[in-house]
């Protein structure tokens, strides 16, 4: 076997967060990549700020914050998120770089943001004025963001009158669907499980279950291999 074959089978490792932070494998991450030990270090840091930007959200166990995310609940509203969920809120924590910190926010009252298990997000933002409902294993790319409301109403009169009474509907993403990075998902769309969001796109109308859809708006660009070995490249 050649050289070059060993770099690429020591590169086709997969490279997961370990989980002790006093590991073997934590420690050879250190030395093949030492910006993720580093951030790793701040996170532990940073984790008493992390935990008092979460209160007041329903949070399982095992969650990971890289950067402390913004919240904005409404007193009158629900955010529940499930176990092992990592939030990356700085530049640093991941090289596509979000341009700002994870934003969880409720708006109204009876708003309802549930997140599910083993969800990811870096930057971007989650806005809820009625209901988003997310599965589990959905990962988000890089500034994202996922709204159910206009912000403000489209008709110039009312938009002046009443600036916030603005149009809003449920937003529910299924098991297992992958986003990524600079998606808009607008309000009252359904993602259905295993679907693939690709990058830039803008989603305003329901996506079926192991779809892959991409652009602006999001055409469909046909579906997930069956097989995990072949993986599908847009």
């Amino acid at each position: 076997m050649s050289a070059n074959s060993d770099m690429r089978d020591q590169s086709s490792e997969p490279v997961a967060i370990p989980d002790a932070l006093l590991s073997r494998d934590s420690l050879r991450q250190a030395r093949d990549m030492p910006w993720k030990a580093v951030n790793e270090i701040r996170r532990w840091l940073l984790h008493p700020l992390s935990a008092w930007a979460l209160r007041g959200v329903e949070l399982g166990s095992g969650w990971r914050c890289y950067g402390r995310p913004i919240v904005q609940r409404h007193a009158q509203s629900r955010i529940q998120i499930g176990r092992r969920m990592i939030l990356r809120s700085t530049a640093r924590s991941n090289p596509l770089a979000p341009n700002h910190p994870v934003i969880i926010s409720t708006r109204r009252p009876g708003a309802r943001l549930s997140i599910g298990d083993d969800f990811g997000m870096t930057g971007g933002a989650l806005v809820c004025d009625e209901c988003i409902t997310i599965g589990d294993r959905v990962w988000v790319g890089a500034n994202v963001v996922i709204c159910d409301t206009d912000f403000h109403p489209l008709d110039p009169q009312l938009r002046a009158a009443r600036p916030l009474d603005a149009k809003t509907a449920p937003i529910t993403i299924a098991d297992d669907v992958f986003i990524g990075m600079n998606v808009l998902i607008l309000k009252g769309v359904a993602i259905g499980a295993g679907a693939v969001i690709g990058a830039g796109s803008v989603v305003r109308r329901d996506v079926a279950a192991g779809a892959t859809v991409a652009g602006n708006p999001a055409q469909i660009l046909g579906d997930m291999p069956s097989s995990p070995d072949k993986p599908d490249r847009m």
